[in-house]
């Protein structure tokens, strides 16, 4: 007899703090950018093609490893402070889909997947769907 039970309002309230305190164990794991330096978690895509075929793992980790698209996790404290290079103010900000060269920055793998790290000045574009970039992987 472990089983407890509880009005609905309160499990839906207890199931979304252990989801809060889950993805803040996980943000703990990123690493903190230095300087004018961003991190961004690479979109990993859909797990099939428009047509309905389901992608290999081996074609969903190409995929990652050649996007274009990416979330921004963490900013580092010099990010878009430099006045006379950003006069406008920045470009993005944390959680926004961004644009960014194929192959840019540095690529750091942790548990379930990798990150990237990006200058400031290497993001081109904020997107708000990344799913409106199509991969370079299954469309070159």
């Amino acid at each position: 007899m472990n089983n407890l039970i509880v009005p609905d309002h309160i499990a839906k309230k207890r199931q979304k703090e252990i989801e809060k305190n889950k993805k803040e164990t996980e943000m703990s794991k990123v690493p903190e950018p230095t300087g004018w330096r961003i991190i961004i978690l690479p979109h990993k895509g859909v797990g099939k093609t428009k047509g309905g075929v389901l992608l290999s793992d081996q074609a969903i980790q190409e995929q990652q490893w050649t996007t274009n698209v990416g979330l921004i996790l963490k900013m580092g404290p010099m990010a878009y402070k430099d006045t006379k290079k950003f006069p406008t103010g920045p470009w993005c900000k944390e959680q926004d889909w961004v644009v960014f060269a194929r192959y840019a920055g540095s690529r750091l793998n942790i548990d379930g997947g990798e990150l990237r790290i990006l200058n400031d000045d290497e993001i081109l574009g904020v997107v708000k769907d990344p799913e409106d970039v199509l991969s370079p992987a299954l469309h070159s």
